[in-house]
């Protein structure tokens, strides 16, 4: 198969790097990116080459860094459903609400896209062993795709992530560890421990190509709104790789002359016990403070520093979106809400952005009349330990009233 894979770029001192040998950072410590001949794509391929195939992530291989079609590992992700939330659009006094749902994805969130790429290109490069932090999600989706592609995983998370992450990242082999703390001492761990034993290290944005998995959502919401993209889009923001790769899809859409229009104002949600991306929007500044005493019951935006928070924040502003936080009683009550409301049981960071897109409204930064496109990251199913919400005790043996 042809490929359009140039070489690996650092975004700010502008270093390249060879995109055939295993890269982490750059020389400078900031997080590499990838990039394409977009000129000989264009004159290539064309949208319909796309259309004509199944759904799913490896529909749009020639905007990937995966070469060999062996090494294009498929559980099924990708695809995944665009819905409209007719009843909260007119409770917030919105014409247009949709909400994406990355929960039908292998392992129940959008991690399955970034661990399908990553792992595919590590087996790719020749990688033995990967080793990664993390509050859960990503964990349990990169064990079963290096499960998959016959490559040991290591991974470390804080203590109380939630239970079904832990047990999956165990049951599909991973080895499998808990720190006490956050999500940053666990990266800590997995650091001195891929210094000492030369595993290679696949925390966020620590390799370049889980971004490429996740900007496959970008694409694909190109393709849903059939080229004119919501106004909006909102995305619950921990590492911040969807929203850094979603505009990077938008834009090399954009380059390659298939994207018409303009661009959708990117918003990055946060929880208020967690905001350092937040607080360094709000404060003007290009990077974000590490969050002391991070704390939120949504696990996957408990992300107290995010190595990629200036590429965030670039997005957000150049997109001419915002940044705002929700509390974690918002985000429990907008929880609920959705699932009694339109039959969406959402996880709770994609709860994050309903009530934010609430907030938006209210403050008057988002119109009645502009579309709104919410990113939910992950099935709800997930997160029964969190449900406040019981059966009825049925005692007399009919139902009652």
């Amino acid at each position: 198969m042809a490929t359009y894979l140039k070489e690996l770029y650092c975004p700010k001192c502008n270093t390249t790097y060879d995109a055939y040998r295993p890269q982490n950072l750059c020389e400078c410590g900031t997080p590499l990116l990838v990039r394409y001949d977009l000129e000989r794509l264009a004159g290539e391929v064309t949208p319909q080459v796309w259309r004509k195939r199944p759904e799913g992530l490896w529909r749009y291989r020639e905007l990937l860094p995966v070469i060999r079609e062996e090494n294009m590992l498929s559980l099924g992700e990708g695809g995944t459903p665009v819905y409209s939330l007719d009843k909260v659009a007119g409770e917030y006094g919105l014409k247009k609400l949709f909400l994406k749902d990355e929960g039908t994805n292998p392992t129940g969130t959008f991690k399955a896209r970034g661990a399908a790429v990553g792992v595919g290109r590590a087996k790719e490069l020749g990688l033995k062993t990967l080793a990664m932090p993390t509050a859960g999600n990503a964990g349990a989706a990169w064990a079963a795709y290096t499960s998959r592609a016959g490559i040991k995983m290591v991974v470390v998370m804080p203590e109380d992530a939630p239970l079904t992450t832990q047990a999956e990242s165990v049951a599909y082999g991973a080895d499998t560890y808990l720190v006490k703390g956050l999500i940053s001492d666990a990266g800590k761990a997995v650091r001195e421990a891929c210094a000492k034993y030369g595993w290679f290290e696949v925390a966020t944005l620590k390799e370049p190509y889980r971004i490429e998995g996740k900007k496959t959502m970008g694409l694909e919401i190109w393709e849903q709104f059939e080229g004119n993209l919501p106004d909006v889009v909102l995305y619950p923001t921990g590492g911040g790789v969807g929203i850094i790769g979603m505009w990077k899809a938008f834009n090399e859409l954009k380059d390659m002359g298939w994207l018409k229009g303009p661009l959708p104002k990117m918003v990055a949600v946060q929880a208020e016990g967690c905001a350092p991306i937040v607080k360094a929007y709000k404060e003007g500044k290009d990077k974000a403070e590490f969050f002391q005493g991070a704390q939120t019951i949504a696990a996957g935006i408990r992300v107290p520093s995010a190595l990629g928070d200036f590429l965030v924040l670039e997005a957000v502003r150049k997109s001419g979106g915002t940044a705002l936080t929700v509390t974690d009683e918002e985000i429990l009550s907008a929880w609920s809400h959705l699932a009694k409301t339109e039959g969406a049981l959402i996880c709770p960071e994609g709860a994050a952005c309903v009530a934010a897109t609430k907030k938006l409204r209210e403050t008057g930064l988002v119109s009645s009349e502009e579309s709104v496109l919410i990113l939910n990251t992950g099935a709800g199913m997930k997160y029964t330990e969190l449900l406040k919400e019981k059966a009825k005790l049925l005692e007399t043996g009919s139902l009652v009233d």
